[in-house]
């Protein structure tokens, strides 16, 4: 956590009003690194195939849809309060009768409801309640006929989405694991009945994939059934992927078999006919679901190492938030500067010097080289690039790895492609 609000990772939300519980900004290099994740989940699981369309969605839809899905009677959390202190916690994460903040006695366990209540329009009564959206899932359920017309795909398809959803927990905690509002990346996979087995296989395997390409190494992740009595609502089968915390083995993602109850929830009548049979049926839905705030988590917790005299993030080059340092050698010889200078907007702008630039560069002329290189290492930063005086004598610079620190001499033409060779 230190590192993540230091270097510009993760800050407290509101911090300069005393915070918000459980309420966190992603920074610059957060934000970059998010975006990483983002964008590598979309074209792996979106562009990279041909059976699955994506979808952006609205946060707060027509209350209906929550009353058809089951999240208004049956999206609860136990809730049991202390007598004594009044905290409240999820009844089934407490293992005595007794408070553990203060010891003093609880109450019996009340069913809580999860959903993020407001209002639209001027008055605040029972006709203009709304809430956001505690899952993605709905609006792809929703837009399921549209989303046939549009794109007149088949049965097996998928249709994916990413986005903020809200949930009102109980005792939300340990930094960005478990925060009220979030972000999630998941799709709908619609397939027939009879071959719903075959494809939860597929998925669980691809989603052990995903977590390779964060850079997890999957003994720190369990895979583990759930049972009935804790599915939700709408599962028949459920398999979650755990992960090896510091503070404990908790759930990272999940995926569900739904069956047909979404859809058959939200239409009276069959929505999908086969275009050459003819037949027309509810096709059922497997749910793979992957918490984006989590990938954040796991992908520093598996990049985090300390070695003898430097903190290092390993991150893979295709996530770091910058994928290049340029540096001048010494900040005072305006020659070196000027060359620096030069290197880092052809590496930055893809419209200069090769025109096939367009990295995310960073800049920094501050303190000793040393420094320099160890500051780059604990954002992750893959290469950094030092302009020294035979730079002005051959044109070469220094890539240095920030994996092995080992050193080598680019000419200044040849680093783009160079850098991209490396990033690969």
């Amino acid at each position: 956590m230190s590192l993540c609000k230091r270097r510009g990772f993760v800050f407290p939300g509101s911090e300069i009003y005393g915070g918000l519980a459980n309420s966190f900004d992603y920074g610059p290099l957060g934000v970059e690194l998010k975006n990483n994740i983002k964008n590598l989940w979309w074209k792996k699981f979106v562009h990279n195939r041909d059976d699955i369309v994506g979808i952006d969605a609205a946060l707060i839809m027509n209350p209906n849809v929550w009353k058809a899905s089951g999240h208004l009677d049956t999206f609860n959390d136990p809730l049991v309060e202390c007598k004594k202190c009044h905290h409240r916690f999820r009844a089934d994460q407490i293992n005595s009768k007794k408070c553990p903040d203060c010891s003093g006695e609880l109450m019996g366990a009340r069913q809580f409801n999860l959903m993020l209540k407001t209002f639209l329009g001027p008055v605040e009564d029972a006709e203009n309640t709304v809430y956001f959206r505690p899952e993605i899932a709905q609006s792809m359920f929703v837009d399921f006929k549209n989303v046939l017309e549009a794109t007149r795909q088949r049965v097996p398809f998928g249709i994916a989405s990413q986005g903020k959803a809200f949930r009102n927990e109980i005792t939300p905690g340990n930094f960005i694991f478990r925060t009220r509002e979030f972000d999630l990346m998941e799709f709908e996979y619609f397939v027939r009945e009879n071959e719903w087995e075959k494809w939860f296989e597929y998925w669980k395997e691809e989603m052990r994939n995903w977590l390779k390409d964060l850079g997890v190494d999957l003994k720190h992740v369990h895979e583990v059934e759930i049972s009935e009595g804790d599915r939700a609502h709408y599962s028949k089968r459920t398999v979650d992927f755990e992960y090896e915390y510091p503070f404990g083995q908790k759930e990272l993602y999940g995926l569900a078999y739904r069956t047909d109850f979404d859809l058959k929830n939200h239409y009276k009548s069959e929505p999908y006919e086969d275009p050459e049979t003819k037949e027309k049926f509810y096709p059922h839905v497997i749910e793979p679901t992957f918490g984006l705030g989590r990938s954040v988590l796991v992908t520093l917790l598996e990049a985090y190492c300390e070695e003898k005299e430097r903190i290092v993030l390993k991150l893979k080059p295709n996530l770091a938030p910058y994928k290049v340092a340029v540096f001048p050698l010494l900040r005072n010889k305006p020659e070196l500067v000027k060359k620096a200078r030069e290197v880092y907007r052809m590496l930055k702008n893809p419209s200069a010097g090769s025109g096939r630039g367009g990295f995310n560069v960073a800049f920094d002329d501050r303190g000793n080289i040393g420094k320099r290189y160890y500051s780059q290492d604990e954002i992750g930063t893959p290469f950094c690039i030092t302009i020294d005086f035979d730079t002005l004598k051959d044109d070469t610079v220094t890539v240095r790895d920030r994996d092995t620190m080992k050193q080598e001499r680019i000419k200044i033409p040849d680093l783009v492609s160079k850098i991209l060779e490396l990033l690969k």
